[in-house]
């Protein structure tokens, strides 16, 4: 959130995708966490698959499901308006993480 509301002079390309960035860095790490034997690659397809998911299910629109995204939880879990954008930076934000956590994993099983 203070990537969108505190003004640090973040470049508009970061201020507008950030959040989108970090969440999906959140569900890739979440994933990661909970499925600890799944490759980096399992746990990306597995979040892409889910941030993807969830950024679709922003073009339904029921009452109760629209009510929720009116708060503050369900705006930052659901979110409110469809962008294709977000679903490219939700898969270029878990190669990231992917990458990331391919290249600890290897660090980690060399000093073994």
């Amino acid at each position: 959130m203070a990537v969108r509301k505190l003004p640090i002079g973040l470049p508009q390309a970061i201020v507008k995708h950030g959040g989108s960035i970090l969440w999906a860095l959140l569900i890739y790490w979440a994933i990661s966490a909970l499925r600890p034997m799944w490759t980096p690659r399992q746990s990306g397809v597995f979040a892409v698959v889910i941030t993807t998911t969830v950024e679709l299910s922003q073009l339904y629109h029921a009452p109760a499901l629209d009510a929720l995204r009116e708060t503050t939880f369900g705006a930052l879990m659901l979110g409110r308006v469809f962008s294709p954008w977000d679903v490219i930076s939700y898969a270029a934000a878990v190669v990231f993480g992917v990458t990331i956590d391919q290249a600890i994993r290897g660090k980690s099983s060399a000093s073994r």
